[in-house]
């Protein structure tokens, strides 16, 4: 670990300032909460924007996709930006982007307008997210206030899938699928109006911006997201990780990512300095951040296909079934940010990390005979918690002894290993699951026809007896899934005992 002194930053007094922090944190919160919904939110209205816009079934992947692709692969941009920019600056004009490329998306007539939306969406987002994570490091003062402030945008940031769901559900059902597009508009206009009076502008840096480093290293994950997203294997089992594009899109990430290495070690002015990688706890972080995106992405998307395919629920109820999770996250994290202080936060990672595993293998045990009660409302209050255990202790080690003036990009760092997890768990979660669907149907048709054969009758299966297999195929396919996304976690808990070895002075927090 780095031996350089932790960082005093300036801060208001407290009891001053209170009213406006709250206000402050209100802001961001509400702004964090948005962009990471709009991951989740429009899933639930995909067979809607489907029948209105004419989507092939690939091709309605790419609503979703095209506001990943922006959103992970523009985010080390849009945190070194605001750091050099001026953060509130940067977080106005990316919530005015956002509202106004949601505003686009309602109002589409074709597809191409609709994924541009949402492409455009996803840029904003990249300015929005590690603008507000830097805000809270710069603008709270240390101990317990910035410990409670993260705890809020930790939960946020997690809790912001199951939300999405949940709004998309009944925005779908009571008005129309344009209104998951257009209800970011007014939420986002009020918010930029609101921080150019209540957030603190940090100021501009000198110097010219790594222009090079931003090509390639946006390039680079770009390219990345984009061959993950595309090299999952499809619900029919085949795969596709040979595809020519998707050899091409890893291929050219690897190289742009080489290339971005070594000019940052080069660069005297880069778009992201190497001694934030240096530094072994940071760097522990952001890898548990990648393995908790790759690893609870997969799980919101193969509950909701599930519920809905195997247990018959609506996008409604598939939402409110979320509900005890978000409660859970909210919950745990706001315990957190009271016993951060007390234990630090290595004994919490660890804790987090198990527990997740845990509720993910739970998970695994899931069936097309369970219940709700019974096979997922247990694992998914003890993910809630473990998420809640790791999300704050993470960004406090992500974002611990950094200068202001790296605020931002460190803040992007923690961000991007969020979103880059989601591309890769959708990939290989997903090319888990459905290869074993796949195989699944096949071994019981086969078994069915070798049944036939015996008695010598024909095989001509019922609608019904169809559609046992294949909710039973789906069943085997995603409780693999999960047993892969608990390994995941053990992996991030290995990570823990591994990396982390901070200390609570390092942190800035306050002692009792």
């Amino acid at each position: 670990m780095s031996q350089a002194r932790p960082i005093t930053r300036q801060t208001a007094a407290p009891a001053a300032a209170s009213p406006r922090l709250a206000l402050a944190l209100l802001l961001i919160a509400t702004a964090q909460l948005m962009v990471v919904l709009d991951a989740t939110i429009v899933n639930v209205a995909l067979p809607h924007i489907q029948r209105a816009l004419g989507f092939s079934g690939s091709g309605l992947e790419w609503v979703v996709n095209a506001y990943a692709l922006t959103f992970g692969g523009l985010m080390l941009l849009g945190g070194r930006a605001g750091d050099l920019l001026g953060r509130r600056r940067v977080f106005i004009a990316g919530l005015v982007l956002f509202s106004a490329a949601s505003l686009a998306g309602g109002l589409a007539t074709s597809q191409a307008g609709l994924l541009a939306a949402r492409a455009v969406q996803g840029a904003g987002a990249a300015m929005i997210a590690p603008a507000a994570l830097a805000l809270i490091a710069t603008t709270f003062p240390e101990g317990q206030p910035r410990n409670r402030a993260m705890g809020v945008y930790a939960a946020m940031s997690v809790a912001g899938g199951a939300v999405g769901l949940i709004t998309g559900g009944l925005l779908t059902t009571y008005a129309s699928w344009r209104w998951v597009l257009f209800v970011n508009v007014p939420i986002g206009l009020a918010a930029a109006l609101a921080a150019a009076r209540v957030l603190p502008e940090s100021p501009r840096q000198r110097g010219r911006f790594d222009l090079p480093g931003a090509i390639t290293g946006s390039g680079g994950i770009v390219a990345l997201v984009y061959g993950l997203v595309n090299a999952a294997t499809s619900p029919d089992g085949v795969s596709h990780w040979s595809d020519a594009k998707v050899v091409a899109s890893l291929s050219a990430s690897v190289v742009l990512l080489a290339a971005f290495a070594v000019i940052e070690i080069r660069s005297e002015r880069p778009l992201l300095p190497v001694r934030l990688l240096a530094d072994r706890n940071r760097t522990g972080a952001n890898l548990v951040m990648l393995c908790i995106g790759t690893a609870i992405f997969g799980m919101f998307f193969f509950l909701t296909v599930f519920m809905q395919s195997a247990w018959g629920y609506s996008a409604l109820k598939t939402g409110v079934a979320y509900l005890p999770l978000m409660a859970g996250i909210l919950v745990a994290s706001g315990a957190v940010a009271q016993l951060v202080q007390r234990v630090g936060t290595r004994p919490l990672l660890l804790a987090g990390a198990a527990a997740t595993a845990g509720g993910l293998y739970w998970l695994s045990r899931l069936t097309e005979h369970g219940s709700y009660a019974g096979g997922v409302l247990g694992p998914m209050l003890v993910i809630a918690v473990g998420l809640g255990l790791l999300f704050l202790p993470v960004t406090l080690v992500a974002m611990a002894r950094v200068a202001d003036q790296e605020s931002g990009v460190a803040a992007s760092l923690r961000n991007t290993g969020q979103q880059v997890g989601g591309a890769i768990g959708l990939a290989l979660l997903g090319t888990v699951a459905w290869t074993v669907v796949a195989n699944s149907i096949h071994a019981q048709a086969a078994h069915a026809q070798a049944a036939a054969a015996r008695t010598g009758h024909p095989a001509h299966p019922s609608r019904a007896a169809v559609s046992t297999i294949y909710h039973h195929a789906l069943a085997t396919g995603f409780s693999r899934a999960y047993l892969v996304a608990a390994g995941i976690m053990l992996l991030a808990l290995v990570i823990t005992i591994v990396a982390i070895r901070i200390k609570r002075t390092d942190l800035g927090e306050a002692r009792h």
